[in-house]
């Protein structure tokens, strides 16, 4: 496939060269090379489809789609799942290579193919034929989609430019954000009409991969076009250069728009669940059996004949690799570097299976909030994760869970005063989240401490062993050999471990900086169950019959239990009602789903939930957002667990990251990218976000 995509770049690139010669140089690729056979199709779809605007491991939400891959991860993008040590790990606010020329360069290619394969289309069987054609404006859809929800109104390119012409030719001003949105599900729908309902070859889209996307990008626009509404002012505007409406919607066409969307959205999806042969991933699935409910999500990630899975970007060792595991996986390991995705304890708190204090966080002490009462014990360094859900412990790396072959020890500290133990802090709120930490208290000071703590070394070639001399005369260390480690970020900065996607066979080796051959799950079942839901609900709160006479909040209801009866969650008692109440149920259900898949960051800026104002429905559920931010910023926490000497048990205390402090920011502004300086500076038609 390297030479395919090689030999792709050489010949499309010279693909409109010397057109007008008589005889074309003999090393000039020509349509008539490309177009007339399978073979030829296969090298042109393979340059398209590696220029494709995909999110996946080799995908850095900070620098954009560069395919670079080093140092990628998921979820510390702002969006609470996970949390990293290096500056990488901030808000999704836009990308360091916007994606922007190269798009054009994608669609330059596209509406080649589109204008010219007609020519040729005798070349081929009908159903051939037509499913180029269709795979033709799938890409051209995920390119002006991925434009969308990053900019908004773009310029709206859809047929070939020829170099050089006028500039009033050359340059095409943004069209409005609601013919932008139209354009997207148009190229969807034309695309999934003309694909194959199978993909002819493994890797490429059929007819419910692209109803799929139709009805993803649907319910973004719904999601846009209504919640705009809600922040302050109403987020819309008009270009300085052309007066169109570049970024929201018109106020007396935003509501018509918003349910023609979630009616699109929800259509597609139907479409996708009623005929598409997907379901479910339950292989290894046992009713009452959480551990082979774990062992179940664990495998639907790496299982390539799953039902679940709609659309897979493959890779294969040693020719296409990623660098996942290399940056990611547990301290202890031989990688490169590691712990690059800690899991936060605000995440976690979605979960089941938690014993609650009043306002619904988790519980630690006996009082009634975390500064009352004293610490509750366990036996084991995993005891408040006992109940936990087993979706929460198929995607995590739990304190003394066993991973590739090891015991995985996480241990913050040992505590050796009396019992019973007292909140280690008398407050634990945001406007105390960075100072003092667990360093700076007394107990861990002096000749008379009794927290102990262990702290990286000054000379790095020792070992971060602090040693401790129990009770009973054994020793030992103060921090597990997995963390969390107080001055360093490589260690389980916030007790857990990311375990999602990591490979967990213990003979693969990860000393290389690029050996990984994890297959990515680009579109599975249940984000198309979700986006029914999701959209059915809307539907409902907006007064919309259903578009296809299904009963659309019995639909939702059975996707959501269906996903969670998967997960070993709690089922639904009754049917969702078209209310917020019932739509934050699925707008929850997909942030635990859903996470760490580069997914978290798209729903949260449609849902417009990340500025101050809109950050009480951050998590999908209802929080009190001055928990964790104030008017201006926002900061996670961890779940630390300590040994308790005197016991010998542990306990577990919940505070903000308690190293390589990390504070994140979103203000109305960022739910647009801006559009790349150079190319407003230099044309007359392309306009800046509006307040830009």
């Amino acid at each position: 496939m390297k030479k395919i995509i090689a030999s792709a770049i050489l010949g499309l690139a010279l693909l409109n060269s010397c057109q007008d010669m008589d005889i074309p140089p003999k090393n000039i690729i020509t349509p008539d090379d490309l177009l007339t056979s399978e073979s030829g199709m296969e090298i042109y779809m393979a340059r398209l489809y590696s220029y494709m605007p995909f999110e996946d491991f080799k995908y850095r939400h900070d620098e954009g789609l560069n395919r670079q891959g080093w140092l990628a991860g998921f979820g510390w993008d702002g969006t609470g799942e996970t949390l990293n040590r290096d500056g990488l790990c901030r808000s999704f606010t836009g990308e360091s290579n916007p994606y922007w020329g190269e798009a054009f360069t994608t669609l330059h290619d596209v509406n080649f193919l589109i204008e010219t394969l007609p020519d040729y289309k005798d070349n081929f069987a009908e159903i051939t034929y037509n499913h180029y054609l269709g795979e033709a404006y799938f890409v051209r859809a995920s390119v002006f989609y991925a434009m969308a929800r990053r900019f908004g109104g773009v310029p709206l390119v859809t047929k070939v430019i020829n170099y050089p012409a006028e500039s009033d030719v050359l340059e095409v001003p943004r069209a409005s954000e609601e013919e932008t949105w139209d354009q997207v599900l148009a190229d969807f729908q034309m695309a999934a009409d003309l694909m194959m309902t199978k993909s002819p070859k493994s890797g490429y889209a059929n007819r419910y991969v692209a109803l799929s996307y139709k009805s993803q990008a649907a319910l973004y626009a719904g999601s846009v076009a209504k919640y705009n509404e809600t922040v302050t002012g109403r987020l819309t505007g008009l270009g300085a250069k052309t007066g169109v409406r570049v970024m929201g919607f018109d106020e007396n066409r935003w509501e018509n728009a918003s349910k023609r969307y979630f009616t699109e959205a929800y259509k597609a999806a139907m479409e996708v669940i009623n005929e598409g042969g997907y379901s479910l991933y339950k292989a290894k699935w046992a009713a009452n059996d959480p551990q082979a409910m774990v062992t179940n999500l664990r495998d639907m990630l790496t299982d390539l004949s799953s039902p679940e899975n709609i659309f897979v970007r493959e890779y294969l060792y040693p020719t296409s690799c990623h660098a996942l595991d290399a940056y990611n996986l547990p301290r202890g390991f031989g990688a490169p570097l590691c712990a690059g995705m800690c899991i936060t304890e605000d995440f976690c708190e979605l979960f089941d299976g938690f014993d609650r204090y009043p306002d619904g966080t988790i519980k630690v002490t006996t009082g009634n909030t975390n500064t009352e009462g004293e610490y509750i014990m366990y036996d084991t360094p995993d005891g408040i994760y006992a109940n936990a859900e087993p979706r929460l412990k198929a995607y995590a790396i739990l304190p003394g869970d066993r991973f590739k072959g090891k015991d995985i020890e996480i241990r913050a500290g040992i505590y050796t005063g009396s019992t019973p133990i007292k909140p280690l802090f008398d407050n634990y709120s945001y406007a105390n989240a960075f100072n003092p930490k667990y360093q700076h208290l007394d107990i861990a000071n002096g000749d008379d401490k009794t927290l102990w703590l262990a702290a990286k070394p000054l000379d790095l070639g020792q070992q971060f062993a602090v040693p401790v001399t129990l009770p009973d005369g054994t020793v030992m260390n103060a921090a597990g050999e997995q963390g969390p480690v107080y001055d360093d970020g490589g260690c389980a900065m916030t007790g857990i471990y990311c375990r999602k996607w990591l490979n967990e066979d213990p003979s693969f080796d990860v000393s290389g900086e690029g050996d990984s051959d994890q297959h990515f799950i680009l579109m599975r079942y249940a984000q198309v169950l979700l986006n029914a839901a999701e959209a059915a609900v809307e539907l409902s709160m907006a007064g919309v019959a259903s578009p296809d006479g299904s009963n659309m909040l019995e639909v939702a209801t059975t996707a959501i239990n269906d996903i969670r009866e998967r997960a070993g969650a709690v089922l639904l008692t009754s049917q969702l009602k078209g209310d917020e109440q019932s739509r934050n149920i699925v707008r929850k259900e997909r942030r635990k789903e859903l996470a760490f898949e580069h997914l978290s960051k798209w729903d949260i800026r449609r849902w417009r939930v990340q500025h101050y104002e809109g950050r009480d429905g951050f998590w999908g559920e209802t929080r009190d957002k001055n928990h964790f931010s104030d008017q201006q910023n926002y900061r996670f926490r961890g779940i630390y667990p300590f040994y308790s000497a005197q016991d010998g048990k542990y306990f577990f205390d919940i505070h903000y990251q308690w190293m390589a402090d990390k504070t994140f920011s979103y203000s109305v502004l960022d739910y647009y990218f801006e559009i790349p300086g150079g190319e407003v500076a230099k044309s007359k038609y392309i306009d800046q976000q509006p307040n830009r």
